[in-house]
Parts: structure tokens; C-alpha cells; sequence
């Protein structure tokens, strides 16, 4: 019988130190991968030269009443040179949004060597000051306009307040045309004043404190007055607690008795 020293089995089995797993590792399968993938970069490259073609012709629609074609040509003619694949569009959007009288443009490719430009141009709802230009979101688009129609009315204030004062004439605007009035300018001072000039040449002061009340008293109260005698009547002041003033363009006319509150006068 044969005995088997079990001590002397495991050391004769740990000589060979430790084993480690192997791992194997498919070059050739990973290189394969990348070169396909290199293949695949490399048709797209290739198309995408092809199809960078200059670009030869440019569309463009839009109403064309403020601004010309020959204007957007000329603010996208140093974007063309890019072709027509590697064209950065929203860049041209840009250049022609920045033309006077542009409020928004879109640019869009078009099969095989076209850009086509669409344009919506401003609409001017008031002047500012001597010859700037307000749009109907009360934003200052052009600050010293070539042609400013006359017959917009002119709103003025400090730097900085055009969105306030377009906001305060929207407001008024839409109440005074209920009274069968119009305005023909709309002036906030350094102070904080507010005046209203209608078309029949009548100054509306409503100063600085309740304003938006004092407009409606003026429309529920004074507006008749003016539809009657509006070519006697030089100013309405409106800055009293509950009434108003009138002052009469010849010296001497009789004047109503103020309403009610009048002799209080608020700033």
C-alpha cells in the first residue's frame, strides 16, 4: 500500500507559482472595424466636397417695400463664397436681419446650387424723436431713418424708455379712438410727465401720478368737450384728484366751472 504525503502533493503544486488568466485580444477583428469605419469617413468626406458646390443662384421673397433686393444680395454675397453645403446660414440670417427695415429673414438651401432668402420687413407704428422709427412691439428698429412717414404719430422720453412710452401709447391709443380722438404725439420728460398732443391740437396733460386713471376720466368727462370745441380748447389738465382744467386758446372765452376736485392739483 501505498501512502501519498498530501503536505508534500501541494507544495510540489504551488513550485509553479500563480496562474494568471489569459486574455486574448483580436487585433485583427478591431482593425478590420476601424478600417471600415475609416472607408465610410471617407465617402462622406468625399460627398460632401461633391456637393459643395458654389453657390449660383439666390431667390429671394418678401414684400420689397422698404427694402430692395440689391440690399440683401449685397449682405449675402461675402457668405457665398463658402459653397453651398459649407454656407453658414444662420450667419446670413444675421446679415440681412441687421439691414434697416428687416425684422426677420430665413435662409434655406435649395437643390443644386441655390439660397433662398425670405424676408418680413418691419411695420412702423411710431416715430421717436426727430427721425427714429418704432416698430409695434415698441422696439427702436432704426434710429435715424431716411424716410420717416409724416403721418405716424411722434413719441419722445429719455433714452432707454422707447418700450414704456410705446407700451403707454398702445394703451391710450386704442381708448381715445373709442372717444372718436386721435393722437398725434405722446411725450414722456425728464421728470416722469406725461403729455398727449391729439390731431385737433389739443394738449392732454396727465403728469406723473395716476395716469392711467386720469386718461380714463379724461375719456368718460372732458373728451366731449374737445369733440365740440376743439378748435377753442389749446390744453386740458388733467392733473387734479377728481377734475380737470381747460385752457382756451383766445384770452377772454368763458370758461365752464371746473368739476368737482378740481381745486386740488396733483403733480
Amino acid at each position: 500500500m501505498i501512502k501519498r504525503n498530501r503536505f508534500k502533493n501541494r507544495a510540489a503544486s504551488s513550485k509553479g507559482g500563480l496562474r494568471w488568466p489569459r486574455f486574448a485580444f483580436d487585433w485583427r477583428r478591431h482593425w478590420r472595424k476601424a478600417a471600415v469605419l475609416a472607408s465610410v469617413g471617407v465617402c462622406f468626406g468625399a460627398l460632401g466636397w461633391a456637393l459643395d458646390r458654389p453657390v449660383h443662384v439666390i431667390s429671394m421673397d418678401g414684400p420689397f417695400q422698404r427694402v430692395s433686393p440689391g440690399q440683401i444680395e449685397k449682405a449675402i454675397t461675402p457668405y457665398t463664397s463658402a459653397g453651398f453645403m459649407s454656407a453658414d446660414l444662420d450667419a446670413i440670417e444675421r446679415a440681412v436681419e441687421a439691414l434697416p427695415w428687416v425684422d426677420r429673414a430665413r435662409v434655406e438651401r435649395r437643390w443644386p446650387n441655390s439660397l433662398h432668402v425670405t424676408v418680413v420687413e418691419q411695420t412702423a407704428a411710431a416715430r421717436w424723436g426727430e427721425a427714429g422709427l418704432l416698430n409695434t412691439r415698441g422696439e427702436l428698429f432704426d434710429r435715424a431713418a431716411a424716410h420717416v412717414p409724416s403721418e405716424l404719430p411722434r413719441l419722445s422720453g429719455p433714452d432707454g424708455t422707447e418700450t414704456a412710452v410705446a407700451q403707454r401709447y398702445l394703451a391710450a391709443e386704442a381708448r381715445l379712438v373709442e372717444a372718436g380722438l386721435r393722437i398725434a404725439a405722446l411725450r414722456l420728460d425728464e421728470r416722469g410727465a406725461w403729455e398727449i398732443d391729439l390731431d385737433s391740437g389739443v394738449t392732454v396733460r396727465l403728469g406723473r401720478q395716476d395716469v392711467d386713471e386720469r386718461l380714463d376720466r379724461f375719456v368718460r368727462t372732458a373728451a366731449a368737450v374737445i369733440r365740440h370745441h376743439s378748435s377753442e380748447v389749446s390744453y386740458v389738465d388733467m392733473r387734479y384728484s377728481n377734475g380737470f382744467s381747460i385752457g382756451w386758446r383766445t384770452p377772454g372765452l368763458p370758461v365752464p366751472p371746473p368739476s368737482k376736485g378740481a381745486e386740488e392739483f396733483n403733480g
